[in-house]
């Protein structure tokens, strides 16, 4: 009797399990992007500020920003799935979250293939995982051509900057590095210690970057970098280039539109066509 006791325990928590997330809350813009990429988008009732990919997502209610989370207001939505970014979203609020017994799933992309992980994961949420399925096996597919494409190409030095005042770029393993990398890029500061380490102008003109690259958040169209000519290969060649922030920083099935952008650019650098 107590072994069937045990089986029905067993069986009704794998079933829990299994139910499809009704009421899904995002706290930051890429998860609100992998939501809707793993078939959980109809089922999203609020989302972070800037979660503004697709279209449907800027009509959800604001529940988190840069400053924290609305702990109150997401508990009274009652959701029975909370998306988080490890990492980007305050512990300490995250952590009251799961102490109230909130199911809260955190996503952490690291490598370009966690991407895909990630929407996989995400999917046994969704009543049609097999969405998921597919998006997972579409980018896998995408970037193993990037792959195969890029793997003889000539090595291209670059710098990447992530902000203006101050200067701060990103060491290997660090996102986006991954999408550099995979292009055939070497980073300048990619054995740096720290993960997105602040640098000056000078230690930029020591390493003679080929490439130069920026977001509208760091617009290296008008920055400081062209007070370097003649000193910076980059800047001599023109080499300095403004890149869609949305693609490049949000670890997201459009990445692979940074990737594209990217390595187009690396193409027309080793080919001398910029």
């Amino acid at each position: 009797m107590r072994f069937i006791y045990l089986f029905i325990a067993l069986f009704s928590s794998f079933s829990i399990a299994q139910q499809p997330a009704l009421r899904v809350i995002s706290l930051s813009p890429h998860t609100t992007e992998l939501a809707y990429a793993s078939g959980l988008g109809d089922a999203l009732i609020a989302a972070s500020d800037y979660s503004d990919y697709p279209e449907a997502a800027q009509k959800l209610e604001r529940v988190a920003n840069y400053r924290g989370v609305k702990l109150e207001r997401i508990v009274a939505l009652q959701p029975d799935l909370i998306l988080a970014w490890k990492g980007g979203n305050p512990p300490r609020e995250m952590a009251k979250l799961e102490q109230l017994g909130l199911n809260v799933f955190y996503s952490n992309p690291v490598e370009l293939e966690d991407i895909a992980t990630t929407i996989e994961q995400l999917g046994q949420y969704s009543p049609e995982p097999t969405q998921a399925t597919q998006t997972a096996n579409q980018f896998r597919q995408k970037i193993n051509a990037f792959k195969t494409r890029n793997e003889n190409q000539r090595t291209v030095s670059f710098f990447y900057q992530l902000s203006d005042s101050p200067i701060i770029t990103i060491a290997d393993g660090s996102w986006p590095s991954q999408v550099f990398s995979l292009c055939g890029g070497r980073n300048i500061f990619g054995d740096s210690p720290a993960a997105y380490p602040q640098v000056s102008e000078e230690q930029v003109v020591v390493r003679q970057p080929e490439v130069i690259f920026g977001t509208p958040h760091a617009d290296t169209k008008t920055s400081i970098w062209h007070n370097w000519q003649g000193k910076l290969p980059a800047v001599d060649n023109h080499h300095v280039f403004t890149l869609q922030a949305d693609w490049l920083n949000r670890p997201t099935p459009r990445t692979i539109n940074a990737i594209k952008q990217v390595c187009g650019l690396f193409d027309q650098v080793r080919d001398g066509t910029l």
